[in-house]
């Protein structure tokens, strides 16, 4: 197994703050936005966007949830082992506002999907919008783009992207690992 360094911590910090002021430029004062980390590795890239929105750019209020969609996935039922929920963490109504949802790694769609369905149990949203550190275009199984992305990745099927956090891993970086 090798692994290759795709994003530095340095990197990382660039991204997530070009995300930021992006994010900045389509919503102004967030006032009519919620921000949906999807768990479980999601919830780390929504924190830390909303702690870069509020520390760096002095937007206050901002509404962050933490959406679980593990039942809600076409797939939860074929695996070997048994799945492990997360807790959705969503103390607001997501009625007529326009929904951000942050997720690491965009693959083959799927999760996406599975938001989409799990959110309608909060409201209907006006409009739903996708952030993602890592983009990997070539693996898509639905027709789902993000429409903020930190980097774009070609890897193939063997590979895996794995993204790390300081909060969790103990480091911020980007790895993509061949099996």
């Amino acid at each position: 197994m090798s692994q290759k360094l795709l994003l530095t911590s340095k990197e990382v910090h660039i991204i997530l703050h070009r995300l930021a002021c992006q994010l900045i430029e389509n919503h102004l004062d967030f006032s009519n936005t919620v921000l949906i980390g999807l768990q479980p590795r999601g919830k780390y890239l929504a924190e830390r966007i909303k702690q870069i929105l509020e520390s760096d750019y002095n937007i206050s209020n901002i509404q962050l949830g933490f959406l679980d969609i593990t039942f809600f996935r076409d797939d939860f039922r074929r695996g070997e082992k048994p799945l492990e929920a997360n807790k959705t963490q969503i103390d607001f109504l997501v009625e007529d506002k326009k929904v951000v949802f942050i997720d690491d790694v965009l693959y083959t769609g799927r999760s996406i999907n599975a938001a989409l369905t799990a959110i309608q149990s909060f409201g209907r949203p006006s409009e739903v919008e996708l952030l993602t550190l890592i983009d990997r275009r070539f693996s898509r199984h639905l027709p789902i783009q993000p429409d903020y992305r930190g980097r774009q990745v070609d890897a193939i099927n063997n590979e895996k992207v794995i993204v790390k956090w300081q909060e969790n891993d103990g480091e911020d970086a980007v790895y993509l690992v061949t099996k």
